[in-house]
């Protein structure tokens, strides 16, 4: 066990977030576009258990163009794995990729 991690999978959720930077030439239609397409995908994966969004309004400046971020939220690594693959995430990535111009992505297990 590593100091401060939950001790077993019952007590603790794998996230996954996710950062974009959109292309300068992005619209703001076609932006709200994909941030809804995201909010979508809770609904038709279900392995996802919890999702949230929102866009930079850090007062460090320190986002290097990455504007919007998403949690997404899994009971295991493995649920995260059969998401990725699925065709509803692959179809918004497809959409996703003429706008994006950089994604940073960090997955980590914490607490419920």
């Amino acid at each position: 066990m590593v100091l401060g991690q939950p001790k077993t999978e019952a007590e603790r959720v794998y996230r996954h977030i996710v950062l974009f930077k959109f292309k300068e030439d992005a619209t703001k239609e076609q932006i709200d576009e994909i941030v809804t397409a995201f909010g979508q995908l809770k609904n038709e994966v279900d392995t996802i258990i919890g999702y949230e969004h929102g866009t930079d309004v850090s007062p460090e400046k320190l986002a290097k163009g990455f504007t919007h971020c998403f949690l997404v939220t899994f009971k295991s690594k493995a649920d995260l794995e059969a998401y990725l693959p699925h065709p509803a995430h692959i179809a918004f990535t497809e959409k996703l990729k003429p706008i994006l111009s950089d994604v940073l992505v960090v997955d980590y297990w914490t607490e419920k």
